[in-house]
């Protein structure tokens, strides 16, 4: 997480993360707007360059040359990536609703999330139809489409409607791709038959006479079969029948027509065309409310109608950014008139394209290599970012600031220390309204009637397990980063076979206006009192100042039985090692904070780490567990070692065994380590065959500290496989055995390690 001095003024919110959108957030890198807090809200953290699409489905490029990671991006920009999706906008209290998440404030807002399919009321298209757009679901499907084929001999018949350049592209791919894929395995792709439908009489026809003739050519030589004046009135499963009753048998029918709009746009109270885009001035703004900008796909600018083609909302980055900053410091925004002709470039899946622009045309396999070249130029500005940091940019380009948001920042600037620092009791108040903890018997005093302390009782026969922790954020999610933080202090509580009472929360929000500090507070307090009523936990208080950067922590208590207390100190020989989540989170990121993690990879590890170990504790001591830590700062070896110490034993590791997160070994191998490993590192002393080992791409991850990580139990050998069957059952998937435990030795060193030759 990017931490900052500069006080939150006011917050532009970025619905999706299409073309217009990268581009804005590069700008913002290059030349922040300082007091303005920066929020992308995005349903896939990989954005598909439609450019490239047709090049990945036939195997030119890989996933991540075709597709902008948004996470380094974002890091790179200084904001804060959401990873949701939009539902609804409330215009009054200016907030975006989000599918699975608290509303995000906006004082400036811009969509650009491309299009949804539109099957035109069409019977049965919706449900056995694939839409190319969103084009990440689509990728999906045909990962899918590919396994069958390959994995399916015999006839497949693929069909797509629509005869724009999109639909043509995309099936010349598939067929290009798919037969190779055949050829590779030695089998016939004489068995691939590949359908075009559409209700137009010609195909291309947004285009001119020498590009319609050149593809018409070129689906003659690939033999497929064209529907011409064919519109689809129905989709069954196996077949499409298109007007005049004629049926065409189908294995697959891919959606390729004109895209609409997500019906929320216009249930927003937002301008929208009969289609349901967005309707915008010549300066992006919604024709009904200027602090809306929309672009791409999703916008339809009024004064010049244009089609939805990936090169207006390329085109339309610059002035979109320039418009939000003006708008943001008080100025009048700009109008723009997009271009009217431009540059066509039509690939037909095998390296070869066509090339159209003024009623010129051309093709040819140098014709693709321009289009690759391009592509490429445009790819690399998102994918190899400058190394200098947001806040150096601000210091060299203080960008559009005028003197109304200079004096905002300035009211903000000077902050207090001591109890000076304290968030105040209006704002505090106002935050916490809406959360309601969980009733419990046991609070005398707490939220529900605030004191100077709380006041909880220990019911008879019962021992308080008390515990806590604290850190700065890693994320620039309040939210999520208030789900890992609660599920990280309530760890130490179940791994001793404890179930969670009550809690006290201290929490750090940063400087910024009042209600910029409540809407922290709020997101952040939102994600951690789900966690703890699910885990039974009442938040009964805390204590909130204001600091550099977020930062939460908790205070725990649990109760347990006198004699159900599960320690560190119960693991016995012959008993087998389970671990609950994967190793990886310190590496991942540190990557992360260098803009060097994908994000898929980041989402994957907060995927683990919203995770409570809850089910897991209940799991492993219903299976009959002799010890159990939670593996969290000191790595899975320092972890290890102090149950080792405590039982008296030696272990076996094995580090093939070890659960990995996605792109942890990757971040390794490239030298990215937390901060903490050097201090976790001095822990080796305690491995018995050190040189042997320490070659293991693995051998690093056993000292990486976890932030929200899993929990290490011994267990009796009997009963392992079915605890670790019940433990995927729960959701836990990458539970694993990863050793065993062996009676003590007369070595000082108790843990070796288990490395196979690679």
């Amino acid at each position: 997480m990017k931490s900052s001095q500069d006080a939150v003024v006011k917050d532009l919110v970025l619905v999706g993360g299409g073309h217009s959108h990268v581009i804005v957030l590069k700008k913002f890198a290059m030349k922040p707007l300082p007091g303005v807090r920066l929020t992308v809200i995005a349903r896939d953290v990989h954005t598909p360059y439609s450019g490239m699409l047709p090049g990945y489905l036939a195997g030119h490029y890989d996933f991540d040359e075709a597709h902008i990671d948004l996470r380094p991006l974002c890091q790179f920009a200084g904001a804060r990536l959401y990873h949701d999706e939009a539902t609804m906008l409330d215009h009054g209290a200016k907030q975006v609703v989000c599918k699975g998440r608290p509303a995000v404030p906006y004082d400036v807002l811009s969509i650009n999330i491309g299009s949804t399919p539109s099957f035109s009321g069409i019977s049965g298209a919706a449900e056995f139809a694939t839409p190319v757009k969103p084009i990440n679901n689509f990728i999906e499907r045909w990962q899918l489409l590919v396994a069958r084929v390959l994995g399916r001999p015999g006839p497949h018949r693929i069909g797509v409607v629509g005869a724009g350049a999109g639909g043509i592209e995309l099936l010349l791919a598939m067929q290009y791709r798919l037969s190779a894929l055949l050829a590779e395995r030695g089998q016939n792709a004489d068995s691939l038959e590949f359908h075009l439908i559409f209700r137009s009489k010609t195909i291309l026809p947004n285009f001119g006479s020498g590009v319609r003739r050149r593809f018409a050519r070129h689906l003659r030589a690939r033999g497929i079969h064209v529907h011409a004046d064919a519109a689809a009135t129905e989709v069954a499963s196996g077949a499409i029948t298109v007007a005049g009753g004629k049926t065409i048998a189908l294995d697959e029918v891919l959606w390729v027509t004109a895209a609409g709009a997500p019906p929320w746009l216009g249930a927003s109270g937002l301008d929208v065309d009969e289609a349901g885009f967005v309707q915008v001035r010549d300066t992006l703004q919604s024709t009904s409310h200027g602090d809306v900008f929309a672009a791409g796909d999703i916008a339809s600018v009024v004064n010049h109608p244009r089609p939805k083609a990936g090169v207006f909302a390329v085109r339309q980055g610059p002035p979109l950014n320039e418009n939000l900053r003006r708008v943001l410091v008080g100025r009048p925004a700009r109008p723009f008139s997009p271009q009217r002709a431009f540059l066509v470039l039509v690939s037909t899946g095998d390296k070869y394209a066509v090339a159209a622009k003024w009623g010129w045309t051309a093709e040819g396999y140098w014709v693709w290599q321009w289009k690759d070249w391009i592509d490429r130029r445009f790819m690399r500005k998102f994918s190899e970012l400058p190394a200098m940091a947001a806040e150096q940019a601000a210091q060299l380009n203080p960008g559009l600031a005028d003197q109304a948001t200079l004096s905002d920042i300035s009211a903000v600037a000077m902050r207090c220390g001591g109890c000076g620092a304290k968030v105040g009791a209006d704002v505090l108040t106002r935050a916490l309204s809406e959360l309601k903890p969980l009733a419990n018997d046991d609070v005398l005093v707490g939220l529900h009637a605030p004191d100077d302390a709380a006041v909880v009782q220990i019911p008879e026969g019962k021992v308080m397990v008390h515990t806590v922790d604290y850190f700065r954020a890693f994320i620039d999610d309040a939210y999520v980063f208030g789900q890992v933080a609660a599920n990280h202090a309530l760890s130490d509580i179940f791994a001793m076979g404890a179930e969670a009472q009550t809690a006290l929360a201290i929490a750090t929000v940063p400087y910024g206006l009042e209600a910029k500090v409540e809407t922290s507070i709020r997101e952040m307090m939102t994600g951690a009192m789900q966690v703890l009523n699910e885990a039974g936990a009442t938040l009964i208080g805390g204590h909130t100042s204001e600091g550099p950067e977020l930062a939460l922590g908790f205070s725990v208590n649990g109760l347990a039985d006198r004699d159900a207390i599960l320690r560190k100190g119960g693991m016995a020989a012959g008993d087998v090692l389970i671990l609950t989540k994967p190793l990886g989170t310190g590496t991942l990121f540190a990557a992360d904070m260098q803009q060097k993690a994908k994000g898929r990879w980041i989402e994957a590890a907060l995927k683990v780490m919203v995770q409570s170990n809850r089910q897991a504790a209940l799991c492993l001591f219903g299976h009959g567990a002799s010890a159990c830590t939670d593996v969290t700062g000191f790595g899975l070896l320092g972890h290890t070692v102090e149950m080792t110490k405590a039982s008296g034993v030696d272990v076996e590791i094995d580090l093939d065994s070890l659960p990995i997160l996605d792109g942890a070994e990757e971040t390794v191998r490239l030298g990215i380590l937390s901060s903490l490993q050097p201090a976790n590192v001095r822990l080796r002393r305690a491995i018995r065959n050190l040189e042997a080992t320490r070659d293991n791409i693995r051998y690093p991850l056993i000292f990486d500290p976890q932030t929200s990580g899993g929990l290490l139990a011994s267990i009796r050998p009997e009963e392992a496989q079915a605890c670790l069957r019940a433990l995927h059952d729960l959701g836990y998937d990458q539970a694993a055995i990863i050793g065993r435990v062996t009676a003590e030795s007369e070595h000082l060193e108790p843990v070796t390690l288990i490395s196979r030759p690679h």
